[in-house]
């Protein structure tokens, strides 16, 4: 999650300025949200059905999609290369499997 972070403000630094306050703040604070709602949940887990821990999955996994819908929309509007879209779309994947097995994984207990 750490190095998608990174890897959205590294791609979002050329964004069009007049961007700054809408797709670029977008598409870092649901990338940044994601790793953060993970952190949080993970920190005050007290055990793997915890509700709150929960929740805070769920929630790092919609930031993940919204960040990755805001990738694509960079993409058909030109903001983003056709390269760094290809980078940026295979860690959200791996991200997002990661948490939607650990979502499942609690729905079963």
């Amino acid at each position: 999650m750490d190095d998608y972070v990174h890897l959205v403000y590294q791609i979002t630094k050329d964004f069009p300025k007049e961007e700054l306050f809408g797709v670029t703040s977008q598409v870092r604070r649901a990338a940044l949200s994601t790793i953060l709602n993970y952190i949080e949940g993970y920190a005050g887990k007290k055990s793997e059905n915890c509700k709150v821990y929960r929740n805070f999955l769920e929630t790092s996994y919609a930031s993940l999609k919204k960040s990755k819908y805001l990738l694509h929309f960079s993409l058909i509007e030109e903001y983003l290369s056709k390269d760094n879209y290809n980078n940026a779309w295979k860690l959200p994947e791996e991200i997002g499997a990661m948490l939607w097995a650990t979502i499942q994984g609690m729905s079963k207990k």
